[in-house]
């Protein structure tokens, strides 16, 4: 009851707040599909990963993230799953939260989406600096991000479409993933049709300009835009990424 309260209070907050502030998503076609588009900016807005609550339980939906960050909630711009997790809702790779690793990373082998290899790592450093890099690179870097999480496959790797992904495949679902602009600046998509891998890391690559692109999940992807009074999917997550205003 509390996260449905806390989403109410949200929503009516960022609806007066909406034709003040820049919006924080917009929509995008592409080959014939449709796709929304939220933009990161290190340097005016803030991310937070969250996995779990006060009470140690995985969070899993969007009323109980609302619930976890409290006063700051009202400062939200949208939020959406962040990568695959294990059926408890922890995280099936590495995952790092306020410059803590809470899971360390998965470099094993087996089948899924998750272990197409490479798989990669989306990472928000204390400078601010944000990065998409191969599960293997992220390893020979040997530094603690303050934020971070594994997912798999990757999309696009220094520009050019990961090798084992079909151009359109016969796969289709609803998905989201997100891509490196520069060095401050990331773009999180989630398709509103569903869509094949190749679909996607075009979609990143050619109409984004992004030169490297990570997928975060499918079927469950998830997004909410309290500015908008959008909330798709938002049950059964694992991690969660959190994109605020700065104070």
């Amino acid at each position: 009851m509390r996260g449905w309260i806390g989403i109410i209070a949200i929503a009516t907050l960022a609806a007066a707040r909406a034709e003040s502030v820049d919006p924080p998503c917009r929509a995008q076609a592409f080959e014939g599909s449709r796709f929304t588009v939220c933009r990161f900016d290190s340097r005016h807005q803030e991310m937070r990963l969250a996995w779990r609550g006060r009470d140690g339980k995985a969070l899993r939906t969007f009323g109980k993230l609302a619930d976890h960050l409290g006063r700051d909630a009202v400062r939200l711009r949208f939020a959406m799953n962040a990568g695959m997790y294990e059926a408890d809702g922890s995280p099936l790779g590495l995952y790092v939260e306020n410059g803590r690793e809470r899971r360390p990373l998965n470099t094993g082998d087996a089948d899924g989406n998750f272990y197409l290899k490479p798989n990669g790592v989306f990472s928000l450093d204390g400078d601010g600096t944000l990065g998409i890099e191969t599960a293997e690179a992220f390893a020979a870097r040997r530094s603690l991000p303050r934020f971070a999480t594994q997912s798999g496959p990757m999309l696009v790797i220094g520009g050019t479409r990961h090798p084992k992904i079909a151009p359109d495949g016969p796969s289709t679902n609803i998905r989201n993933g997100v891509g490196v602009v520069d060095a401050h600046t990331t773009l999180f998509v989630i398709s509103d049709d569903p869509v094949s891998f190749g679909r996607l890391a075009r979609f990143f690559r050619d109409r984004l300009k992004c030169r490297d692109a990570l997928y975060l999940d499918g079927a469950i992807s998830s997004l909410w835009v309290p500015a908008e009074g959008r909330r798709t999917g938002g049950t059964n997550m694992g991690p969660i990424i959190a994109v605020l205003d700065k104070p």
